[in-house]
């Protein structure tokens, strides 16, 4: 079955009344769902958008912000679901810091579809800034596996890219298509993302969708600088790209936010496993004798 995907390299605004975002995010999810999209990716971290509503003090502040949106974030989630109902669509809405009954803060991304809320996938691997400067936590929960209208999806947000077996772990759990939300400041920790992605759909012989944070938000302490292309890395083989890159934004510099939208079969994608030039994904145990 050939699907229709959208990820967003999306540009950092400020937007300081609810209004106004709700407005900015629906008109987003609209350019995409009348383009026929049916899946829809942002980027980690895009929830923090919302952190311009809050009072400049406050904003500029890194962790006085991460709690300040806390209060938003059912108004967000409850948005994110009416528009995945409304155009009948798979939506990731990116990720955002979650205060969890532990008292720890969780970058979180949940999933909706078009029957409302499928569940959320928090980031497994903390980056340096994370985990030490911002103080947020690993997820407790593991990877899951969602299946979706579709496909059976799993979430590696942005780090947890670079790390070999939690690919493999959505691969064993049968994920087709794995959603890989990302924010990185630099254009180095772009291309770690972007190497990880696509080395993970190298060895698991799926497909990986990327969804960047773009442009500078001097205003946010934590989304001042964003790096990155959207992309839809395959397996580099048969009746695919050589290069292993399906589709991929123009630049990693956009004025306003852009969607990349492409159609592909993911069952093309699941027969190199079986006729490939390469089984990646079968050999995959004899690395360890």
């Amino acid at each position: 079955m050939t699907i229709t995907l959208a990820a967003c390299q999306y540009r950092i605004e400020l937007i300081e009344r609810w209004d106004d975002y709700e407005t900015h995010l629906s008109l987003l999810v609209e350019r995409a769902a009348s383009q026929g999209a049916q899946l829809l990716l942002l980027p980690e971290y895009a929830g923090l958008v919302l952190s311009g509503q809050l009072p400049p003090e406050i904003r500029s502040d890194l962790h006085a912000s991460i709690r300040g949106i806390q209060p938003l974030i059912k108004d967000w989630m409850d948005l994110c679901e009416r528009l995945a109902r409304r155009h009948g669509i798979t939506f990731q809405p990116g990720s955002m810091p979650v205060l969890d009954p532990d008292s720890q803060f969780r970058n979180r991304a949940p999933l909706f579809g078009p029957q409302g809320f499928i569940g959320h996938q928090d980031k497994q691997i903390m980056t340096r800034f994370e985990r030490e400067s911002w103080h947020i936590s690993a997820g407790t929960d593991g990877l899951s596996a969602f299946d979706t209208p579709v496909g059976r999806v799993g979430i590696l947000i942005c780090y947890d890219n670079e790390f070999p077996m939690l690919g493999r772990k959505l691969a064993d759990m049968g994920v087709e298509l794995v959603l890989a939300p990302s924010c990185t400041d630099t254009l180095a920790g772009s291309y770690r993302v972007r190497i990880g992605a696509q080395a993970r759909a190298l060895e698991n012989q799926y497909a990986v969708l990327s969804s960047p944070t773009a442009g500078d938000a001097p205003w946010s302490p934590a989304l001042d600088e964003n790096k990155g292309r959207a992309a839809l890395y395959v397996p580099s083989d048969y009746g695919m790209p050589p290069s292993g890159i399906f589709a991929e934004s123009a630049s990693d510099d956009v004025q306003e936010s852009h969607w990349l939208i492409t159609r592909i079969d993911l069952s093309e994608v699941a027969r190199l496993r079986t006729e490939g030039q390469v089984a990646t994904r079968r050999d995959w145990p004899e690395q360890f004798r």
